[in-house]
């Protein structure tokens, strides 16, 4: 069974998440060894009697990583009921991205606000340094915007003191698909892996219009896709804050230089990322009015499931905007 490891990561990466507490980089896992057997066998079309029993898979999930132990800050506040058909929604359009040359997937995500001046991370650090005994007024906060190519493993950090905001989110992947669109010039489709968000979920108006003008702009087809709420610890990209933060956090982050340049000399699966601090301000509260955006939804599709009631409806959740040549 050459593919046997290939096949389970695929099912488990998308049902797992980061240890929340961002102390290790552990993953935790939704799925049991039992209920990943019978994926194999439903997906991959395994035969039962060639696979391997419940206990061999639980030692394979675990040699790769995932494991079961339930985390108690880890637990979601709230499961809505749409959860589970979101996760499996995920794992299907994961797969289609994965089997697709011509789909790149991209997960982002903001990191929590980072203070900046002489205040303990709590870590350990060889070299001597004080902090403060008491966390005062900080200099400043930064946030840490990341773009991450699960394919390539490769890691892109932007960090802004400014609200992270529709227009911010949309600049980023602006300017990261323009500096890096030769690179992908064989991609038509950009899968982007997001939270759910209030500034970057598929009702935020000025998101949307900013999405639909990225399609038009670079002429580039974009599927969104969104965890539940409660669980944006499953994106991929929160794995690498647990880096970030422990490979930072022995260290007094004294100024934001000092920030950029621990950023850049983390690595992610043997990789540094590119880092770079954006300077530009923005405003919170921008959005359309209700027939500007009864235009964009002209412009979008929803995975609605509206020819069967048995179905959730995903719209939400799951949107495609297609390139439509004007000729």
């Amino acid at each position: 069974l050459p593919n046997l490891l290939t096949d389970i990561k695929s099912i488990v990466d998308t049902q797992s998440q980061i240890d929340p507490t961002m102390k290790s980089e552990r993953l935790y896992t939704r799925l049991s060894a039992a209920e990943v057997r019978r994926q194999l066998m439903v997906k991959f079309e395994y035969a039962e009697e060639e696979l391997p029993t419940i206990e061999t898979i639980r030692i394979k999930l675990n040699q790769l990583g995932y494991h079961p132990q339930k985390v108690a800050l880890g637990k979601p506040q709230k499961k809505i009921p749409e959860t589970d058909a979101i996760f499996e929604q995920m794992e299907r359009v994961t797969l289609e991205a994965a089997l697709d040359p011509t789909t790149l997937q991209i997960s982002m995500d903001a990191k929590a606000l980072v203070n900046i001046g002489p205040f303990s991370r709590g870590g350990k650090n060889r070299v001597s340094t004080t902090a403060c005994d008491h966390d005062f007024t900080p200099k400043t906060r930064v946030t840490p915007y990341g773009i991450l190519l699960p394919e390539f493993d490769d890691l892109f950090l932007y960090f802004t003191e400014s609200k992270v905001t529709s227009e911010f989110i949309v600049n980023i992947l602006e300017e990261w698909w323009e500096e890096f669109s030769e690179r992908f010039k064989n991609y038509q489709t950009l899968l982007l892996k997001l939270d759910n968000g209030p500034e970057n979920n598929s009702r935020r108006t000025q998101f949307m219009k900013r999405i639909v003008e990225f399609v038009d702009k670079y002429q580039v087809n974009v599927r969104l896709a969104y965890y539940p709420p409660y669980h944006s610890k499953y994106n991929p990209i929160e794995r690498t804050w647990a880096v970030l933060e422990n490979h930072w956090n022995g260290t007094i982050l004294e100024d934001i230089q000092t920030a950029l340049k621990f950023a850049q000399t983390m690595t992610w699966k043997g990789n540094h990322p590119m880092v770079k601090l954006m300077n530009q301000s923005y405003e919170t509260g921008v959005k359309l009015t209700k027939k500007a955006m009864d235009e964009i939804e002209t412009q979008i599709e929803r995975l609605s499931n509206q020819e069967s009631q048995a179905l959730p409806n995903l719209g939400p959740w799951f949107v495609d905007i297609c390139y439509r040549s004007a000729y």
